[in-house]
């Protein structure tokens, strides 16, 4: 069991880049080849080796944005001090823009935090990312899974049915809504994977509600793309077995009308 422990630990550290490519026919041609660089659960405070080698990843990427979709820290409760210092060293090997979301384990006091960091927090917002004379919109809604603070409604206002949108939220639970506010994306993590899984990937546990082929990973439903992401990090305890953690490469590409 000890020699198990050890394996698990060394699992958790080895995070890995995983590569997504999502096509679309509603992309504008200007954003052909777009990247996105997400990070997800990272837990900040309690995988400090599992921080060091995103930071080395981070060195090693190209991408155009970063998108961090949410629990930066390992607690649901306590200090969240060390959480922001975590935070401050993986932040420093983002380069770009970065913009994020608040997840189950985060309190409301990291917000300000984070954005001092230079981290665009979208608490039920959106932003719109625009390449010469065409946009897409990145849509963040808080957490829709422990706090249910999430509103669509108030996140969507002013943005066209007809424009390319990605919505990032901490869970992928709310896909249902997701697809009938017309978003082309969504992006989400929280599940982990299930973390500690069977062989083959079998989680024993999402801790979700939500079709299993949804808890990691690309999906799709009706016309909506979805990706969750297994995560970076580790809760509870700082093991995986046949999980492994990753920080994942979103590729948008344009297919002709």
């Amino acid at each position: 069991m000890t020699g198990l422990y050890w394996r698990g630990l060394s699992n958790a550290k080895d995070v890995q880049l995983r590569h997504n490519y999502i096509r679309s026919s509603a992309l504008p041609s200007e954003f052909d080849g777009f990247t996105v660089l997400q990070l997800s659960d990272l837990h900040a405070d309690m995988n400090e080796d599992a921080m060091d080698r995103v930071a080395t990843l981070l060195n090693e990427t190209s991408y155009d944005i970063c998108i961090l979709t949410g629990d930066y820290r390992g607690q649901t409760f306590g200090p969240f001090e060390p959480t922001l210092a975590g935070m401050a060293r993986v932040r420093s090997s983002i380069k770009g823009p970065v913009y994020g979301v608040l997840g189950n384990h985060d309190t409301i006091r990291l917000l300000l935090g984070l954005e001092d960091m230079g981290i665009r927090m979208l608490v039920n917002e959106s932003e719109a990312i625009e390449r010469r004379d065409q946009r897409i919109h990145l849509v963040g809604v808080d957490d829709a899974h422990f706090y249910r603070m999430d509103n669509i409604e108030k996140a969507t206002a002013g943005i066209s049915p007809d424009e390319f949108s990605i919505l990032i939220s901490h869970t992928p639970e709310i896909y249902r809504q997701a697809a009938y506010a017309d978003f082309n994306v969504l992006i989400s993590g929280h599940t982990h994977g299930g973390q500690i899984c069977l062989p083959g990937g079998i989680p024993l546990t999402l801790g979700s509600v939500l079709p299993r082929r949804m808890g990691s990973g690309a999906w799709k439903y009706h016309e909506m793309a979805g990706y969750t992401s297994v995560g970076a990090g580790s809760s509870v305890v700082p093991v995986r077995f046949n999980c492994p953690p990753e920080i994942t490469l979103h590729h948008l590409q344009s297919e002709q009308k």
